[in-house]
C-alpha cells in the first residue's frame, strides 16, 4: 500500500487522506476516517465511485475490456478449466491440485440431495410462480433444514455450508423448473458431472433415460464460468451487505438471488432475448429501433448494449458469441434470432452514437440465444445466471468473514433531505 496522501480543504482547514494502491495500479482515497475528522460524509449516488471493500478475487479493467479471476484471464480460465475448478479457484484463491479438485468434487456430490421435507415447500407454490422467486425462497429455507452449518465464525460450519450451497443450488434450480411445468422431480446422480447432472434434472423424466448433448454440456459449463464472478456488482454487494451482519451463507445467497432478479442486473438476458424476438416479429427493421434508442425523448433502450463498468467490448460477450457460432456450425442449425443479433451488433457498432458512448455488446446480449438453443425457457435464464454467479457470492462471503482485522457490519450514511423538525398536530386539529 502507498504512503501517499491527498488533501481536502474545508473552510480554513486542510485534511490529509491516505491513498491506497491496488496490485494492478488502481488508486483509491481512503475516507474511512473522514467523517470522524471533519464531521462531513461523502455522497456517491449509486456507489459509482465508491470502493466498499478490499478484495483479492476478481480484477476488471473496464476501459481495456479485461476480466481476471484471481489473476488468471477469463479467456484462459474459460478455455482450460471446468466450472467446479473455477469455483475452487474463486473461493480458495488458488488453482487446485488433482487431489484437491477430486476431494472438492466428491464433497459437492455428497450434498446434492435435498431433505424430503423440502418438497412440501415446492408444492406450496402456484403453477405460475417465477422460478427465481422459488429459488430465493427455497435457498433461504436451507437455513431451516441445515441447522448444523449456520455459524460463519466456525470453520467447520463455513466449509460445510459452502459444499451444501454448491451442491444443492442446481437441484433447487431444476426442481423450481419442474414445479413450474408440473413434472415430477428428477433426483441428482453422483456419477455425472456438475453440468450433466443439472441438465438431466432439468429435462429428464422418469419414463425414459436422458443423456445430455455433450455440446450443450460444454456450452453450459462455459456460460457458468463466464458468470461466476464480476466484482462488486449489485447482487454480490447484496451478499456482502447481508453477510456483514454475520448471518449464515444460505440467507446471504438468498438475498443475492433477489437482487439478481432485477431487469437491470441478471434479468437483462431475458429482456434482451425478448427485445430480439420483438424486432424479429416486426420484420427485423433495425433502423426503427436504433432510432428509438437514440431519441432523447423516447425511453426505449437496446438491451444488451453498454455496461456500468466496461467501456470496451465485454470479454465475456466475445466468448459467448464464439460459442454460438460453434454450436450453429456443429449442429447445422440456422437461427434467425442469432443472425439478427449479429446484424444489430454490426449496425450499432458502426453508428457514431454508440461508438461515442462506448456502448458495446455485454454478457447478456448473446447468452440468452445459447440458452434458447439448449431448450431452456426464458423464465429460467436468470436462474442459470444465479447458478453461475454462486461461486463468486460464496467467495466474497468467505473473504469478508476471513478478512484480517475482522469484519464490520455494513452501514452506509445518507444525506437527509426531508422535512426539518415540525410541530406535531393532534388528529382532531388536522
Amino acid at each position: 500500500m502507498s504512503t501517499e496522501t491527498s488533501k481536502i480543504t474545508l473552510g480554513d482547514e486542510n485534511f490529509e487522506l491516505p491513498i491506497l494502491v491496488g496490485t494492478e495500479g488502481e488508486r483509491a482515497i481512503d475516507i474511512s476516517k473522514f467523517r470522524g475528522s471533519t464531521g462531513y460524509i461523502t455522497l456517491d449516488d449509486g456507489y459509482a465511485n465508491t470502493g466498499a471493500t478490499l478484495s483479492g478475487i476478481t480484477y476488471i479493467d473496464g476501459e481495456k475490456g479485461v476480466l481476471r479471476y484471481r489473476g488468471y484471464s477469463i479467456e484462459e480460465i474459460a478455455e482450460r478449466c471446468d466450472y467446479t475448478e473455477t469455483a475452487y479457484l474463486l473461493i480458495y484463491g488458488e488453482l487446485p491440485s488433482g487431489d484437491e479438485l477430486e476431494e472438492f468434487r466428491r464433497n459437492i456430490r455428497m450434498h446434492s440431495l435435498l431433505h424430503e421435507g423440502m418438497k412440501t415447500i415446492f408444492a406450496g407454490f402456484p403453477p405460475d410462480a417465477h422460478p427465481m422467486a422459488i429459488l430465493s425462497s427455497v435457498v433461504g429455507a436451507l437455513a431451516i433444514y441445515c441447522p448444523d452449518a449456520l455459524e460463519p465464525s466456525n470453520p467447520q460450519h463455513m466449509e460445510l455450508a459452502i459444499y451444501r450451497m454448491l451442491a444443492k443450488m442446481p437441484t433447487i434450480a431444476a426442481f423450481s423448473y419442474k414445479q413450474s411445468i408440473g413434472q415430477p422431480f428428477i433426483y441428482p446422480r453422483n456419477d455425472l458431472n456438475y453440468c450433466q447432472n443439472f441438465l438431466r434434472m432439468m429435462f429428464g423424466v422418469p419414463s425414459e433415460e436422458y443423456v445430455a448433448d455433450p455440446d450443450f454440456v460444454d456450452a453450459l459449463n462455459l456460460l457458468l464460468i463466464l458468470h461466476a464472478d464480476h466484482g462488486q456488482n449489485c447482487s454480490t454487494s447484496t451478499v456482502r451487505m447481508v453477510g456483514s451482519s454475520t448471518v449464515n451463507l444460505y440467507s446471504s445467497v438468498s438475498a443475492g438471488i433477489c437482487a439478481l432478479w432485477g431487469a437491470l442486473h441478471g434479468g437483462a438476458n431475458e429482456a434482451c432475448i425478448n427485445m430480439l424476438e420483438e424486432i424479429h416479429a416486426a420484420g427485423g427493421r433495425l433502423g426503427k429501433y436504433i432510432d428509438r434508442a437514440k431519441d432523447p425523448n423516447d425511453d426505449y433502450r437496446l438491451m444488451g448494449f453498454g455496461h456500468r463498468v466496461y467501456k470496451n467490448y465485454d470479454p465475456r460477450a466475445k466468448i459467448i458469441k464464439e460459442i454460438c457460432h460453434r454450436l450453429m456450425k456443429k449442429h447445422g442449425m440456422e437461427n434467425s434470432i442469432f443472425e439478427l443479433a449479429q446484424e444489430l451488433e454490426e449496425v450499432a457498432l458502426s453508428d457514431s452514437y454508440f461508438i461515442e458512448r462506448k456502448l458495446y455488446p455485454n454478457v447478456d446480449f448473446y447468452s440468452g440465444i445459447i440458452y434458447s438453443l439448449m431448450g431452456i425457457p426464458k423464465q429460467m435464464f436468470t436462474v442459470l445466471f444465479a447458478l453461475g454467479r454462486l461461486p463468486g457470492w460464496i467467495a466474497h462471503w468467505r473473504e469478508m468473514h476471513l478478512a484480517p482485522g475482522g469484519m464490520k457490519i455494513h452501514r452506509p450514511r445518507q444525506l437527509y433531505t426531508g422535512s426539518a423538525q415540525r410541530k406535531f398536530v393532534p388528529l382532531i386539529k388536522r
